[in-house]
């Protein structure tokens, strides 16, 4: 019996220490084994991994690729025109006895800061050298481009690399975006003035074209017009002398009846004329006979 109860303990000893001894490395992760704060083994693989217990510790750290959103930070491009900037990185850990020598127990959160650091720096080298306008620019990939490169350079000695780098903002500082404002609206004014004006001028060549072609047209339609009522004039005349030449006395009755017409018309027409006016002939005698007499 007290054998039994000796053995009982020693087994769940044996069986503790077995499990303390084993650990799981996760496809997501990568391991250190620790001993007295010194590097004794790493783990980049999943399964199954052995320590020491009570003299051996297993630190974890994501194997994956991490993101890093850094603060707003403010540049001066080449121009002078200041900038504020902010930037998205992806980074991941590929040397793990370099990363927990350079960012101690803190690890991932450490090492964050640290990389944002690089990053700013970097940020403020690559966008100093070049113009607001290419930064402003929708092409400037090749900018992300050189603040990665530059920030992976200094960022391996952490035992990290930087996958990539992207500016997710570039804007003017808030005191300036009054300024940028006003001067963007002077300039839309003065242009928006110069096509005004630019259309006065094309408005007013147009009527002044089209005044012209009307004083052009009614001038040659008046000419036309006298020149079609003289030769008209023309043409009545010469009938009118061709009919008092083949019959003058017809011509004279029609005259006179024409002016009968003329002269008697209205409800109350009135003449006071000689009786024995030539106006009269007709009506005294159908041939105006009187009127030779």
């Amino acid at each position: 019996m007290n054998k039994s109860a000796m053995i009982l303990p020693a087994l769940v000893l044996i069986v503790a220490g077995i499990l303390s001894s084993v650990f799981i490395v996760d496809e997501r992760e990568k391991v250190l084994v620790l001993q007295f704060g010194q590097v004794k083994a790493v783990k980049e693989e999943p399964g199954l991994g052995f320590k020491v217990p009570l003299i051996q510790d297993v630190v974890r750290y994501d194997g994956r690729i991490l993101g890093l959103l850094t603060q707003p930070l403010e540049v001066t491009p080449l121009d002078d025109r200041r900038l504020v900037v902010d930037a998205f990185a992806r980074w991941r850990i590929v040397d793990l006895v370099n990363f927990r020598e350079s960012v101690g127990t803190e690890g991932v959160r450490a090492a964050q800061v640290r990389i944002e650091r690089i990053l700013n720096a970097a940020i403020r080298e690559v966008l100093g050298a070049v113009p607001s306008q290419r930064v402003l620019s929708e092409d400037r990939t090749s900018l992300m481009n050189l603040i990665r490169d530059q920030a992976r350079r200094q960022a391996l000695s952490l035992g990290v690399d930087v996958v990539d780098v992207r500016l997710t903002r570039t804007d003017l500082p808030e005191q300036n975006l009054a300024a940028t404002f006003a001067r963007m609206r002077a300039e839309r004014e003065r242009e928006a003035a110069d096509e005004i004006a630019r259309g006065n001028e094309a408005a007013q060549r147009v009527r002044a074209s089209a005044d012209r072609t009307v004083v052009e047209l009614t001038s040659q339609a008046r000419k036309e017009s006298e020149v079609i009522r003289g030769e008209a004039d023309g043409a009545r005349n010469a009938i009118y002398a061709e009919a008092f030449g083949r019959d003058p006395e017809f011509f004279a009755f029609t005259r006179s009846l024409t002016s009968y017409e003329r002269a008697l018309k209205g409800e109350n027409s009135s003449i006071v004329m000689q009786p024995d006016s030539q106006f009269f002939n007709y009506l005294r005698s159908d041939t105006g006979a009187d009127a030779a007499q």
